[in-house]
């Protein structure tokens, strides 16, 4: 998979890297937009389960470049959060966004209910722990409020689907992901008092060596009261 996307097909394959060190590398070429057909389809999806957003308050967890950040100001949220672990992704995302926070996912410095949308692009692959991602996800959701994520699909990473680019020394880096299966996330979402609404698994509808395969995962959840 080209641009961002890249899938194993030998046994040689790029350098793979931990989150904070992909994102570091990566983020001086990180554009605030979808950058390939893959991310182009994750974000179609994501868009049409997200909710009305107009005067809320919302938050981009794992918000990267900036990319849902912008498209949520767009569509008219009131206030808009962006939180990253990464120092150089949060960088680039103040090109598009103000309101940014340098935080692990799983330990938001976000008073509880105090968010009523939350939107998450990919980022869930980067972590092993599923369950404390959307635990504190949840916490900070006002009740009834809703979690929109997307994370990549098992069966593409069961494939050798990786998000890779090319360094700035040439060298060709992937960031680690870590695989949570169907009934994990279902499952997951139970745990942290989020009710699963939505689970749309996009086929690949373009050209390309698997299309049909399902791409990505992107749920939607609302919190419990």
């Amino acid at each position: 998979m080209r641009r961002g996307f890249w899938r194993r097909m030998r046994q040689s394959g790029p350098v793979m890297l931990d989150a904070r060190e992909a994102y570091a590398r990566w983020a001086p070429a990180y554009p605030p937009r979808a950058h390939n057909k893959l991310m182009e389809l994750e974000e179609r999806v994501v868009l049409t389960l997200l909710p009305d957003v107009v005067g809320l308050t919302v938050l981009d967890l794992g918000c990267g470049s900036g990319r849902y950040a912008r498209l949520l100001a767009q569509r008219g949220a009131a206030r808009v959060i962006g939180v990253d672990q990464s120092a150089d992704m949060l960088a680039r995302a103040r090109e598009v966004v103000h309101l940014l926070v340098r935080a692990d996912a799983r330990a938001l410095p976000l008073a509880d209910a105090s968010i009523d949308v939350v939107v998450s692009g990919l980022m869930i692959g980067d972590l092993a722990d599923l369950d404390a991602a959307l635990a504190d996800a949840a916490r900070v959701l006002r009740p009834g409020g809703r979690l929109v994520y997307s994370d990549l699909h098992p069966r593409g990473a069961g494939a050798g689907w990786v998000r890779a680019f090319a360094g700035a020394d040439g060298e060709t880096y992937a960031v680690r992901h870590h695989v949570h299966q169907i009934a994990d996330h279902l499952v997951a979402c139970w745990r942290a008092g989020l009710e699963p609404e939505s689970l749309v698994e996009p086929p690949i509808d373009f050209d390309h060596p698997d299309k049909g395969r399902p791409a990505a995962i992107v749920v939607r959840a609302r919190r419990r009261a």
